[in-house]
């Protein structure tokens, strides 16, 4: 299974934000979506950052709340893993898992194609779990 098949269910539309706005804009648009992640893109849409619920947490604990006016450039994470359309899901879970990172901004040719969040990695992965158990147990009953 691979990411493609998880974005065809999901979509692919991306909540993005841009570098110069500030900290509490982004923090405002996560809270108005109820999402965990923005990616940071560029003029030409090119991936810049993620800036995350917990790099905001982070920022405010360590230089407080007036590091909500700093722009987005200044405290996301600048240097994004990325998955292919074509990548596995198991690989996608492993660097996920080793990197500490819940979302994974996916490219298409070079192009933002959509973000997969652990969570979407976990229901996949736990729906092809349940499909697979139910195919044995449909195989034994007709044994």
């Amino acid at each position: 299974m691979s990411v493609a098949f998880i974005l065809a269910a999901k979509g692919h539309d991306v909540a993005t934000t841009q570098p110069h706005r500030t900290m509490q804009e982004a923090a405002a648009v996560l809270a108005d979506k109820g999402i965990g992640a923005l990616i940071v893109t560029g003029g030409g849409g090119e991936v810049l950052g993620v800036l995350s619920e917990r790099d905001i947490v982070r920022t405010v604990g360590r230089h407080g709340a007036g590091a909500l006016q700093d722009p987005v450039s200044k405290h996301m994470t600048a240097k994004v893993a990325t998955a292919s359309m074509e990548e596995s899901m198991e690989s996608v879970m492993e660097r996920m898992t080793n990197g500490r990172f819940r979302h994974l901004p996916v490219l298409d040719n070079g192009r933002l194609a959509g973000v997969i969040s652990i969570g979407d990695v976990v229901k996949n992965r736990l729906e092809g779990l349940e499909s697979e158990h139910r195919a044995m147990r449909e195989y034994i009953a007709t044994a």
